[in-house]
């Protein structure tokens, strides 16, 4: 049974309490998790400071960077600097994302979402302020993670409300998920943001015409395109041949 709560003795004598975060939330993942994608049992702890990522698996080579707060999961996380993250996902290299939070009162940890790499687009990484000149790294720019931006079907929960979830549901639910997975970064937006507008439909069943509700929105992410109805018909077809959504016939469709 996966231990959840953290181990804060270990942060002991650090004055930062991010970085007691960091100490304390990393050593549980070294010691308690597994591989999100292949299911191997442990992950290998990278060298401090690595410029990539948190973790790798010693089996499939896949790499994860961890994120944690206390309290709860908000819609945006800080992350590294803004340019750096920006290089990543335009080049493909973004690691896949561990989101931890945890009580600030037992530590325990809440929740644990896996949000795969190909589900980061450029739109989702929101530009902080430059730090100000008195500051040590002065006119260093950070950046936010606007996790509230991912479709749900891109957090896959590894820890539910303080409950763990199996291991074998948790890589079938990561394998599944690579049929959402597209290299081209402007098809991924395009598939994502459509798939959002399908999340914020209420019914189960819904029809073109529902979906259409959302073309100024999506023309206001995507200006340079002139034909918004055709490309939801498309990502429509997508998400059908993916298998997140069954038409049905008639313009109306069935979200599976």
């Amino acid at each position: 049974m996966m231990n959840i709560r953290l181990n804060i003795d270990v942060a002991e004598g650090y004055k930062s309490k991010s970085q007691a975060a960091r100490v304390f939330t990393e050593l549980w993942v070294a010691e308690n998790m597994f591989c999100p994608r292949c299911g191997a049992p442990f992950l290998n702890h990278l060298r401090n400071n690595a410029p990539v990522a948190d973790f790798s698996c010693p089996s499939c080579g896949d790499i994860f960077e961890l994120k944690s707060k206390s309290g709860s999961l908000p819609n945006k996380i800080p992350d590294g600097a803004y340019d750096t993250m920006i290089s990543r996902i335009t080049g493909n290299t973004n690691p896949d994302f561990l989101f931890m939070t945890y009580s600030p009162v037992d530590f325990r940890i809440e929740d644990l979402i896996l949000i795969p790499n190909y589900f980061f687009v450029p739109e989702i990484i929101e530009k902080r302020k430059p730090l100000a000149d008195t500051a040590r790294r002065s006119g260093w720019v950070g950046c936010n993670v606007l996790i509230g931006k991912i479709p749900n079907q891109g957090r896959i929960p590894i820890i539910s409300d303080g409950v763990p979830r199996d291991k074998s549901a948790v890589v079938a639910d990561t394998t599944k998920l690579l049929g959402l997975k597209v290299e081209k970064l402007s098809s991924r937006g395009w598939l994502f943001d459509v798939l959002n507008c399908v999340n914020e439909i209420e019914s189960e069943d819904f029809t073109l015409d529902d979906a259409y509700r959302y073309v100024d929105v999506l023309a206001a992410k995507h200006p340079d395109n002139h034909n918004v109805e055709a490309k939801i018909r498309q990502q429509l077809q997508l998400l059908r041949n993916k298998g997140y959504i069954e038409f049905v016939g008639r313009g109306k469709y069935k979200k599976i």
